[in-house]
Formats: C-alpha cells, structure tokens, sequence
C-alpha cells in the first residue's frame, strides 16, 4: 500500500502548491503509514470509479473495475482494458472477450459468470498500448485488494503483461505458460492472452491444454 500512500501525498502536495503553499525545507521522507481500502468489493468499487492517480484517468472513458462472481474460485487477471471495455466499463466484451467465454464454457464447462475477471490497470492505455510500470504500480493496491476479497484458488495469468505484473518474473511466457506457481498469496498459471490467440490461432491447443490443467487443479 506505499506506493498508493506515497501517490496520494505527492497529489496533496502538488494541490497545495497550487494553492499558494510553499515548503521552505526539504521534506526528508513521507510518514509512514498504512492505507487502508475498505473490506467490501462494492466500497472498493466506489474508490476504483473516482480514482485519478495516473495519467490514464484522463483519457479513460470507464473505469473497468472487474465483474464476475466475488466468491470464485478462479480468477481472470488480463492485461488492460481495450476499446470496447472502455466504452462498456466491463471486461472483456470484445472479440478478445467472446474467445475468453467460449474457453470458460466450452473448454472448462462452466458458466462465465462462476468466475472473477479483472485486469492490471483498470483504465485503458492510448492505442492499447502496453501499461507502464508506473501505471500497473499505482493499480497493482486495487487489484491486489481485489484478490484479498475475492480470495481464489487459482488464478489464470492471461499473456505475459498480466504475468510479471503478478510475480514479478520476466520468464518469457511461452516458456512458463501451464506451469502452476504458487506465492504465499495465491496459486496462478499463466497461459496466453485471447487476443494472442486471435493473432496466432495455432496456439490454442496450447491454451487448452492450460485449461486442462486448470480443471484438474480445481477438480472442475
């Protein structure tokens, strides 16, 4: 939560100066303290929609906070939002979206709404383009406290964005992908991104045998 605390306090700072403050000494080092996010995924909600802590706020049209059941067992952890996300506020809608549903229902024989799905950063990037460190850094309290909440049994990282951000690994994810990690938090198995998959049909044998390997684990 430090880093959420420590973008908080330089937006107060930046306020103040425009307001007319001035800071004769050199501030050696913020206060340490925890923040505190609410312990409800609807109060969690609420502060996600009205956040502007990074530059994405300005361009978003929606805040995609996430959708799905809050008490799944499996969690879908993307990249960021795309167009059609942006336009609806909700996950994966678009063609990227339709292929992820059909994997949840057809590969793994359950319904979508059974299962949780998020992204990284919760505003969409320009041009789709990929999130900054700073971007997933100033998210990564959101949707950690998301995971908290939701408390799942496994999670499926989807393509190599979603990945590093999660566990901060940079293993190329065609060489980890299908491999079960667990952390002292969660237990998550990376696999590629639909949208991958769009672009490389090829790779969806790979993918289901990931998922695969998902229904086993959580004895689907």
């Amino acid at each position: 939560m430090k880093n959420l605390y420590n973008a908080l306090m330089l937006k107060k700072l930046l306020i103040e100066k425009e307001l007319g403050f001035k800071y004769i000494e050199p501030i050696k080092k913020f206060e340490e303290k925890q923040i505190n996010l609410p312990n409800t995924i609807n109060k969690l909600r609420g502060i996600t929609l009205n956040c502007h802590l990074c530059e994405l706020s300005k361009t978003r049209k929606n805040v995609v906070f996430g959708e799905g059941n809050t008490n799944a067992d499996l969690m879908f952890i993307g990249e960021a939002p795309g167009a059609s996300e942006d336009a609806t506020g909700k996950p994966f809608v678009g063609r990227a979206g339709e292929l992820l549903t059909k994997i949840i229902e057809n590969v793994l024989h359950i319904p979508r709404e059974s299962v949780y799905i998020a992204n990284i950063v919760k505003c969409r990037p320009p041009q789709n383009r990929t999130p900054t460190a700073k971007e997933a850094l100033t998210c990564r309290p959101y949707l950690q406290k998301q995971i908290e909440l939701i408390k799942p049994k496994l999670i499926v990282a989807l393509g190599a964005t979603a990945y590093h951000f999660l566990s901060n690994d940079d293993t190329d994810i065609s060489k980890i992908r299908g491999h079960l990690l667990t952390d002292k938090e969660y237990t998550i198995i990376p696999t590629y991104h639909p949208s991958y998959l769009l672009r490389n049909p090829s790779a969806k044998k790979e993918v289901f045998e990931d998922m695969l390997k998902v229904k086993s684990f959580l004895h689907l």
